[in-house]
C-alpha cells in the first residue's frame, strides 16, 4: 500500500489566474481542465496511447535509460496556434544545472496530435491564462510528451533537480501513472522557504505554475509491479521568444 497526500485541487468555480497571482500555483482537475479549455475529456484520454511510443531520451547526464519523449514548438497568439519548424530543445545552466547549455535533438510530435483540434484548443487556453496574467501577446510555446519508467529500477522525472524553467508559465499535466509508487510533486516559494507537496494521480489533472515566483520538483519513481511507469505532458509559455544558445529568438 502506497501513501500519497492529494493535491490541493481548485473547485470548478475558482479561477486559475486569481490562484496564481496569489500563491504562484494552481491545481485543477480533469473535468476543470476540460471546461476551461472547450476540450472533450474524452479526447484528451485518447491521447494516453500516443505515450507508449516516445524515442528514448539520449542525453541524460546521469547515465539513465529511464525517460522517453518527444518535443514540439508553437507559438499561440488569441485564439490561434501555430507550429513553427522542428528545432532544438535548449535551456540555458543558470535554469538547468544538468542539462542546460547544450542543444538537444528530439523527436517531434506524431501528427495524428498536432493536427487533432482539441489540441490547439487546450494550447490556446493556456495562452490566455498567460495572457490574463502577463497582458495580451504572443506565447512562445514547447510541449514536451515524457514518459519516466522504471527500467533502472528507479526513474526520476526531475534529475534536475528543483528548478526554475526560464519562461513565464508551465503546464505540468499527468497523463497517466501505472505501476509506482513516488513521483511526489514539490512547489516551493522561490525567495522564501514555504512549499507544498502533493501526488498528482488523476490523468489530465494539470499543475500550472508561475515560474517567476516558484520552484518545482518531482521526486523519483519506484516499481509496485514489473515495470511501472508516469506519463506527463509538460507544457511551457514564454514572452519574447524561444531560449537558444544565442539568447531569444522567434
Amino acid at each position: 500500500m502506497t501513501f500519497s497526500l492529494p493535491p490541493p485541487v481548485l473547485s470548478i468555480t475558482e479561477s486559475p489566474e486569481a490562484v496564481l497571482l496569489q500563491q504562484g500555483f494552481a491545481v485543477l482537475s480533469a473535468g476543470h481542465v476540460a471546461a476551461l479549455a472547450g476540450v472533450a475529456l474524452a479526447d484528451m484520454m485518447a491521447w494516453q496511447s500516443l505515450w507508449n511510443d516516445l524515442p528514448a531520451d539520449l542525453y541524460l547526464r546521469d547515465g539513465g535509460r529511464y525517460r522517453r519523449r518527444r518535443h514540439a514548438c508553437s507559438i499561440v497568439h488569441g485564439d490561434t496556434m501555430h507550429f513553427v519548424p522542428h528545432r532544438p530543445h535548449w535551456q540555458p545552466v543558470e535554469y538547468n544545472a544538468l542539462h542546460g547549455g547544450m542543444e538537444r535533438h528530439f523527436e517531434p510530435m506524431a501528427q495524428s496530435l498536432a493536427q487533432d483540434p482539441a489540441w490547439s484548443h487546450l494550447l490556446v487556453w493556456l495562452g490566455a491564462v498567460c495572457s490574463n496574467l502577463r497582458g495580451e501577446q504572443p506565447w512562445y510555446t514547447e510541449s514536451h510528451q515524457f514518459r519516466i519508467d522504471t527500467t533502472d529500477g528507479i526513474g526520476r522525472p526531475t534529475p534536475e533537480g528543483a528548478h526554475r524553467d526560464g519562461v513565464d508559465l508551465v503546464a505540468v499535466f499527468l497523463v497517466d501513472r501505472q505501476g509506482v509508487k513516488g513521483g511526489e510533486t514539490r512547489v516551493f516559494d522561490a525567495k522564501g522557504s514555504h512549499g507544498q507537496r502533493f501526488t498528482l494521480n488523476e490523468p489530465w489533472s494539470v499543475l500550472l505554475l508561475d515560474d517567476a515566483r516558484v520552484i518545482h520538483e518531482s521526486t523519483p519513481i519506484q516499481p509496485i509491479t514489473e515495470l511501472g511507469y508516469r506519463d506527463t505532458l509538460v507544457v511551457t509559455l514564454r514572452a519574447q521568444g524561444f531560449q537558444g544558445p544565442d539568447g531569444f529568438f522567434t
